[in-house]
């Protein structure tokens, strides 16, 4: 079960190659399908991806654009979250900001797809159905959100795998694997946690007794990013399991491992998936040097707090991951059928994902528009009307921190709280940051933008949502509107003087 598969029987060695390869360039072909979304949509229509891309227009702009700099902080920091923050220093001056921010977002599910068929191929030397269903979990809930830095050290914590199995017995792999261990957590701290379960499972399953401590001791290459952790550098130590109730947090977050935009569509997907894991599992068709870790994964999913070093959703982030490796354990020879099944549930996936993203850049670019009518500098009060409860994933939660990428605009709903993002806002008087966007609202409810905070230090209001409000502040003028938002000029808007020349 952990070697490399042999020729059925019935199979000849030119017929076991066809069928060897064929699962390979199969893997090549939903590789370079995963990127459809970002090259169908002008814009990714992720949730936090526009206040990540207002960072990274400050960490490149700070210094040398004057409202950016008299609006906002920013403290670079070395830290374990920095793997698309590195990416942009050399590809925007190249590409410009919100392309080079396009360009990284299609090439993370590429590389996850890359990462996926190597630990494959290095465990059993060909691509099995186990790896092309590991590829519906390429877009998963954590990705849709927006946690571009998690998502790419996931890929790069696999492709490190890999390479660990690769270099069975080499006296090298030690020396290689301190520089990628640090390379792995600079992406994401996460990605690194997760790299150091692979190879304590592999391991694992080299132990001569359950007693053995060398499984223990072999990952030691990869501790060297605790230095860094344990001398502060940029690290939040804040930890929380949120204010609702754990237990029903956490079967939220294990039946929402698939979640994307239906319900029905992504539950019967979990269980599909479930299903044929607990099949390879029970019918001794699972290779345990890979599912010790999912096994590890999924425990870590239950205990871990939501919130680890002031990021959000810690835990969620593993459940997907723990059924992506689960299913990288799956070795069970099935028919090309088998494959193709396999295959069928990502592309149909990878298709709705694509279809939504297409009619919710198009809803954006009309909402863009909006951005013609801000001044540069402007401050933008945005308000977003979010249903207390919905399954899919809203695209629009955070589209106000185009103000910031746009006109160099002072907006709140950039991620920007001290000693937990490198970017902070200037004025402290008053919060102007994520989350003071939000408007929840329940079925008929009323939403009166009179009471809204952030609008009583604007010169704009931006509102988003597709209901629409009962009132706006007193004075207010609507300067433009499309049919689920509008900009609106408040009354004690000002007429602004760039802050280089001293006004």
């Amino acid at each position: 079960m952990h070697g490399a598969a042999q020729p059925e029987a019935s199979e000849t060695g030119e017929a076991y190659r066809r069928k060897r390869y064929g699962a390979l360039w199969l893997g090549l072909f939903l590789s370079i399908l995963a990127s459809l979304p970002a090259i169908v949509a002008w814009a990714p229509q992720m949730t936090d991806y526009p206040s990540h891309l207002a960072g990274y227009k400050v960490l490149l702009d700070h210094g040398s654009d004057p409202w950016l700099t008299y609006y906002f902080l920013f403290n670079w920091e070395w830290t374990g979250n920095l793997g698309a923050e590195l990416l942009m220093v050399p590809l925007a001056p190249i590409f410009g900001l919100e392309q080079a921010g396009r360009l990284i977002v299609a090439a993370i599910p590429f590389l996850t797809g890359l990462s996926i068929m190597a630990v494959a191929w290095s465990l059993r030397k060909r691509i099995g159905v186990g790896a092309i269903l590991a590829f519906a979990m390429i877009w998963s809930p954590s990705f849709l959100m927006g946690f571009l830095n998690f998502s790419l050290s996931l890929a790069l914590a696999l492709f490190a795998f890999a390479l660990w199995v690769r270099m069975e017995g080499s006296p090298w792999r030690h020396v290689v694997f301190v520089p990628i261990s640090f390379a792995v957590w600079l992406s994401h701290v996460s990605g690194w946690g997760i790299m150091g379960v692979l190879v304590f499972g592999y391991e694992w399953t080299r132990r001569r007794s359950w007693l053995d401590w060398i499984p223990f001791t072999k990952p030691w290459p990869l501790i060297f990013p605790l230095v860094p952790m344990l001398a502060g550098m940029g690290a939040n130590s804040k930890m929380s399991y949120g204010r609702w109730g754990v237990l029903e947090y956490k079967w939220q977050i294990l039946y929402r491992a698939m979640r994307s935009y239906d319900q029905v569509f992504d539950i019967t997907s979990l269980c599909l998936v479930v299903a044929v894991i607990a099949f390879a599992l029970f019918s001794k068709r699972f290779d345990m040097r890979a599912g010790w870790a999912a096994l590890l994964l999924l425990i870590l999913t239950l205990i871990v707090p939501r919130q680890i070093f002031g990021g959000d959703y810690a835990d969620y982030r593993l459940s997907t991951t723990a059924l992506l490796v689960a299913c990288l354990a799956i070795d069970w020879p099935v028919p090309r059928w088998g494959m193709a099944l396999a295959g069928l549930l990502f592309t149909s996936r990878i298709a709705v994902t694509t279809v939504v993203w297409y009619q919710d850049a198009q809803t954006a670019s009309q909402m863009i528009k909006a951005m013609d009518h801000v001044p540069e500098g402007a401050r933008v009060a945005t308000a977003v009307a979010i249903p207390r409860w919905q399954w899919k994933f809203g695209p629009f939660e955070h589209f106000g921190s185009y103000a910031v990428v746009r006109r160099s605009a002072m907006e709140n709903s950039n991620f920007a709280l001290p000693d937990v993002h490198m970017l902070a806002m200037r004025e402290t008087r008053y919060r102007f940051n994520d989350p003071t966007q939000r408007i929840l609202f329940s079925p008929n409810q009323r939403i009166d933008l009179r009471k809204f905070k952030p609008a009583r230090h604007a010169d704009y209001l931006w509102f988003i949502g597709d209901v629409h409000p009962v009132a706006v502040p007193d004075g207010a003028r609507i300067v433009f509107s499309t049919p689920n938002s509008f900009l609106a000029r408040l009354p004690d808007a000002v007429d602004l003087a760039n802050p280089a020349d001293g006004s």
